[in-house]
């Protein structure tokens, strides 16, 4: 039989359910609505009415930062709940506005709703990077449609919209010639004008200082990104490890089943550990001048040594398997911080850029020599023989000679061929001296 009053709570938990999805578009357009108040009381009140601009020199970079993180905040609550309201307008027919308006839920006049959204897209569209109307071929149509508005408000970098072809030049077939291109003073003379031009503008200290905080944003952000990158997978492995792999392996295995040697390589360690404990004992004992050790004290001495080396060897057994796993979640978080993050990831290939290109010559050639004796060298086969002896261990893998060998013949090698097409492709149409200040030092 059945209770009443469960039936009861039950039909008026559902009733309420139903309810909360008929308000949906609603409720969203009120949240989306309020968002966008937000955003104009901010702008109204430290802004003067104008838009948030995060290279503002009002206000100091902490004061930046936290108006740039409450608009982001609010941006992405207002497009989260636009995208709510016009998804659930198009699930709500008819027949659910006439159970709604049964229930007693009475929606927004059409004026009304028109009147937020209109006063939303007045509020968001000033943070919305569009391009201009340009004629472009439907190849480049997906590449410059869509921009990351986090990009955006990350890096205010300007980008050069694609070119226009002329249609005289097109038409006519005209090719410019280098004699067109020699002007009637030198190229030095009207770059010294230039920047003549450019120190005397009295906009010039507002356009360095504007300058210099994007770079300082871009090296904050870049640094924080790898300080990420590093700990992010670290913490996951430890956390992992500690709180989720090793207590399932110990619930499922106790300690008397679990194998003490994952591989031969442990228990010829082990052996040859035992056996040099043994030679030990022998040793101190002539050097002291003692009685000779009887075969029931040395039995003793060694059973114990065996008890501590098996312990020892089971809990490095235990935790070669929980690296297993902890090191899928490693990778899990890794990849998941890459998806996350590709603003930041466009921030930190500009700031490498921007490091590349301010180094000298003969310091991009050391870099270059560096990395590939450490890499491909003459002594690297010893390096990558560690790395992957370490690996092997890390995991509980026996260390395959045969395998460790076939990978130093193979991979190094495919590691210098990639390298010298990188630099005769790439880098010798990019900085022709540093590629030659290399060949000289290599030489």
């Amino acid at each position: 039989m059945k209770n009443p009053v469960f039936s009861q709570k039950i039909y008026s938990f559902l009733l309420a359910a139903y309810r909360r999805y008929l308000q949906t578009p609603e409720r969203s357009l009120y949240e989306a609505y309020d968002a966008a108040l937000k955003i104009q009381e901010i702008e109204n009140k430290h802004f003067n009415g104008n838009k948030i601009d995060t290279d503002s020199a009002m206000y100091s970079n902490s004061v930046m930062d936290y108006f740039e993180s409450d608009l982001n905040k609010l941006l992405k609550i207002t497009r989260m709940r636009l995208t709510e309201f016009k998804a659930s307008r198009w699930f709500l027919n008819e027949e659910n506005q006439k159970a709604a308006q049964k229930a007693g839920i009475e929606y927004l006049s059409l004026s009304l709703v028109l009147e937020k959204l209109n006063f939303i897209d007045q509020v968001i569209s000033k943070y919305t990077t569009t391009s201009k109307a340009l004629v472009v071929s439907p190849q480049n149509l997906s590449a410059n449609s869509v921009i990351s508005d986090e990009k955006s408000l990350l890096v205010n970098t300007p980008t050069l919209p694609p070119k226009i072809p002329n249609q005289d030049s097109d038409n006519k077939g005209k090719i410019k010639r280098k004699t067109d291109t020699i002007g009637v003073l030198p190229r030095s003379i009207l770059s010294t004008i230039s920047r003549l031009q450019v120190e005397l503008d009295p906009n010039s200290e507002q356009e360095v200082i504007q300058s210099f905080r994007q770079t300082q944003k871009r090296t904050i952000i870049s640094i924080r990104f790898i300080l990420l990158l590093i700990i992010v997978p670290l913490l996951t492995h430890q956390i992992a490890k500690s709180f989720v792999v090793g207590p399932i392996l110990e619930r499922f295995r106790s300690s008397e089943q679990m194998q003490i040697f994952l591989n031969s390589e442990m228990e010829e360690e082990a052996l040859v550990e035992l056996q040099r404990f043994e030679e030990k004992l022998k040793f101190e004992n002539l050097i002291i001048k003692a009685p000779p050790l009887l075969p029931e004290q040395l039995e003793t001495e060694m059973k114990n040594k065996a008890i501590e080396l098996a312990e020892e060897f089971r809990h490095e057994s235990s935790g070669a398997i929980k690296n297993v796993f902890a090191d899928m979640f490693s990778v899990v978080a890794f990849i998941w911080l890459l998806l996350v993050s590709k603003s930041s990831i466009a921030v930190l290939k500009d700031f490498f850029d921007n490091i590349v290109y301010g180094l000298s010559d003969s310091a991009k050639a050391f870099i270059i020599i560096l990395f590939t004796d450490i890499f491909v060298g003459f002594h690297s086969p010893h390096g990558w023989e560690v790395l992957l002896e370490g690996v092997s261990r890390h995991w509980g893998l026996p260390a395959n000679r045969d395998f460790i060998f076939l990978f130093i013949a193979t991979f190094p090698v495919i590691l210098d061929t990639i390298f010298k097409y990188w630099i005769f492709r790439y880098l010798n149409r990019i900085s022709p001296s540093a590629v030659a200040t290399y060949r000289n030092m290599n030489e």
